[in-house]
């Protein structure tokens, strides 16, 4: 046969089942599998170099996501109609994809790795990035390629108060708990997702509901792995090691790390310039040759020695590299208002970590266009996150935007998208822009804290104010573990855990958890939670104190918005053919308007710097989409003047005849006595004709009736009685 194909499936507790498959596409990568769950396919491949480049050591580690717009029957976007770079869904997915495999690959392996998922199939109501970490994992588990897998990842969500794993696109639109949890069979590794304001309990809850389906799916990998001969993986050599060496590093080092740890420096740079002066001072005994020759073993062992060091006076002291307790806060200040410009703006900082955020208040116009294989539609609410080189004083260019800029703003946009005012309380597109002006340590929280300051100093009426913090752990071989608040960005290199919380007062908004170690007990990460729960509020209360409540208004200086909803049949009287209407208002007014069908109406959105603009195009729509009624009163403009009268627009595209017998009390020889062509007349509406439909206008009707106007009247029918 050409095919040697083998199959395994898994049995969602619903019936639904997931199907892995190899030995029948891709076959000359290292390990190649088809996840299929329904009409959605994923074909994942993974291919590993035989050998470590020079001088690397560390994990070289690529993931790719990709969906192909044919998998969904569609044409890709833009001139080129072809798929290019990736969008940022696409991002998003490839770093929940690698956060939960990279801790497992061997801390000596170094050769160049590439993991490639691609969606070749899609079931339009199947969501594929459930499947993603699925499909890596059993590639890597039908190859030869170490790895201390398998894993699994899957969605939870609870809908209507009920969990389930890997639910539809359209269940998840009910959902109030969207997480992505990752796991091996033995212990939890990575957990990303956002929630409506839910408790640390019910979010346990949903972590431990999904791991017991991740094991069922490391299971079927084990037998599948085991039926290919693939359990006996390459042997490699990627790092010489020099144990004498080691322990010299370790001698000499040691003692001097932990004093230096001990010091509580709150000063990033000089606690590692007095770190790096160790090292100095250990490598200055060797001459030149022998410094060449050495120095590269010498900075590992000795960022294992700082690592030990640092961890250790944690554990036995309590005390933390900046001088804090464990559940310390650092020193918190904030400003609105800082940007005068701009729409709202806020500064928010955290010991070393500050954020500049500003607030963009725009129109439907604004909104941002989403166009993946599979969703599509607008996002009225955006956040960007921009992480320049100056924040941590790094001399180099800023490039292009890196994937970590791309999955800090998203986590920082699901803490504070359910909280965001949605439909008729909030008109505006939104736009949040955080610029990391300094960072020592969760400037994603950072950007949560000023994104809510920011968002409440533009007038905005969010639901409740969002504040986030990050939790780190410290861990050793004899049980002992301290949770860390708050956490430096050298706890998150040298520690164990980094799980940021987001909530309000009433509950949790978002979450991401990646873990470094083999086994984290629930009861730990219970009291992570619980003391994270505990710093939220304390940054909140600080928080308060520049700004409790969204501002009564908007800035003078910011756009307003004025919603007219119509009748669906006047949506084209207001457009005008070929849109000159539109086009004629929007020029005269200065405004920008937008009109939306939605059912049987047109919902209009008037946008514009000042109420002034906006109240003309108003008056201008409403004119148009207004029904004439007999009884009311109309200022309208002489458009011709016939011997019979005048032929006046009381409304857009709504002419009405004045009779000359109308125009005034007084008889007129002309209707030039008084009117004259571009002349404003304010005329009533006194009849329609049922038959035509043409509309009847008097102006003298709104004038004072003349004392003499019956005798006068007498004195024209005696005259002509007498002509007759």
């Amino acid at each position: 046969m050409m095919f040697n194909v083998v199959e395994k499936k898994i049995e969602l507790k619903d019936g639904r089942v997931i199907t892995i498959e190899t030995g029948k596409l891709a076959k000359q990568a290292d390990g190649a599998v088809v996840v299929k769950m329904g009409k959605t396919m994923l074909l994942a491949t993974v291919v590993s170099a035989k050998n470590a480049k020079e001088d690397v050591d560390f994990m070289p580690l690529s993931v790719e996501y990709k969906e192909k717009f044919a998998s969904a029957g569609r044409f890709p976007g833009g001139f080129m109609k072809r798929e290019s770079r990736p969008s940022e869904y696409e991002i998003l997915i490839s770093r929940l994809v690698d956060r939960a495999l990279r801790p497992l690959f061997p801390d000596d392996f170094h050769a160049e790795t590439f993991v490639t998922i691609n969606l070749i199939s899609a079931d339009k109501d199947i969501m594929p990035d459930a499947l993603a970490g699925l499909a890596a994992s059993a590639a890597l588990a039908v190859s030869d390629i170490p790895f201390n897998g398998p894993i699994s990842e899957v969605r939870v969500a609870r809908i209507n108060g009920e969990l389930k794993i890997n639910p539809t696109f359209t269940e998840m639109e009910n959902a109030d708990i969207d997480i992505m949890v990752g796991a091996t069979y033995e212990n939890i590794l990575m957990v990303e997702g956002e929630m409506s304001e839910v408790s640390e309990a019910e979010m346990l809850e949903a972590i431990k509901f999904a791991h017991e389906e991740i094991k069922k799916h490391c299971k079927v990998q084990m037998e599948l792995s085991e039926q290919l001969g693939k359990t006996k993986k390459r042997e490699y050599c990627h790092e010489t090691n020099d144990e004498e060496l080691k322990k010299e590093v370790h001698a000499f080092a040691y003692d001097k790390a932990y004093k230096t740890a001990m010091l509580g420096n709150p000063n990033k740079h000089q606690r590692a310039e007095a770190f790096e002066a160790i090292e100095e001072e250990f490598l200055s005994k060797y001459t030149e040759e022998e410094r060449e020759e050495k120095e590269k073993l010498v900075k590992k062992y000795y960022h294992d020695v700082e690592k030990e060091a640092v961890r250790n006076a944690i554990l036995n002291e309590g005390i933390r590299l900046d001088g804090r307790k464990t559940t310390d806060i650092r020193p918190i200040a904030s400003e609105i208002d800082i940007l005068p410009a701009t729409h709202g703006s806020a500064l928010f900082t955290r010991g070393e970590t500050q954020s500049l955020t500003t607030i963009t208040l725009g129109t439907k116009l604004d909104e941002k266009i989403i166009d993946e294989a599979l969703i599509r539609g607008k996002d009225k609410f955006t956040l960007h996150y921009n992480f320049p080189p100056f924040s941590t004083g790094e001399a180099r260019p800023a490039r292009s935007l890196s994937r970590r800029e791309v999955g800090h703003g998203n986590l920082a946009h699901r803490a504070l998208k359910r909280m965001v005012p949605k439909n008729s309380d909030n008109p505006y597109a939104i736009r949040i822009v955080s610029d990391i002006l300094e960072s020592n340590g969760s400037s994603s929280m950072a950007t949560v804290c000023a994104g809510t300051l920011a968002l409440m100093d533009a007038g905005i009426k969010i639901i409740r104010p969002v504040s986030g913090i990050a939790m780190g752990l410290i861990t050793d071989s004899t049980g002992r573990f301290a949770v860390l608040s708050d956490i430096l960005g050298d706890e998150d290199h040298l520690g164990d855990m980094d799980f940021k919380v987001t909530g309000t007062v009433n509950g949790i908004t978002a979450t991401q958890m990646d873990i470094k170690v083999d086994g984290l007990s629930y009861e730990v990460l219970a009291k992570a939670l619980d003391q994270a729960k505990a710093g939220r509020a304390h940054i909140l209360g600080k928080m308060m104190e520049t700004i409790s409540e969204p501002r009564e208004d908007y800035k003078p200086h910011a756009p307003r918005i004025e919603k007219l909803i119509i009748a669906k049949e006047f949506i084209g009287a207001v457009i005008g053919p070929g849109g000159k209407i539109i086009q004629d208002i929007q020029a005269k007014t200065g405004t920008t308007i937008t009109i939306e069908e939605v059912g049987n109406t047109g919902v209009v959105e008037v946008f514009a710097e000042d109420l002034e603009s906006i109240r003309a195009a108003v008056s201008r729509i409403k004119g148009i989409v207004s029904v004439p009624e007999v009884g009311e009163e109309y200022v309208g403009i002489v458009k011709s003047i016939q011997p019979y009268g005048a032929f006046v627009e009381f409304l857009p595209n709504k002419d009405g005849l004045l009779h000359i017998s109308e125009v005034d009390w007084k008889r007129l020889q002309t209707v030039e006595e008084v009117l004259k062509e571009g002349d404003e007349v304010k005329v009533r509406l006194i009849d329609v004709d049922k038959k035509t439909g043409k509309y009847k206008l008097s102006r003298k009707v709104l004038l004072p009736k003349p004392a003499n106007f019956n005798e006068g009247k007498k004195e024209d029918n005696k005259e002509g009685n007498k002509e007759n």
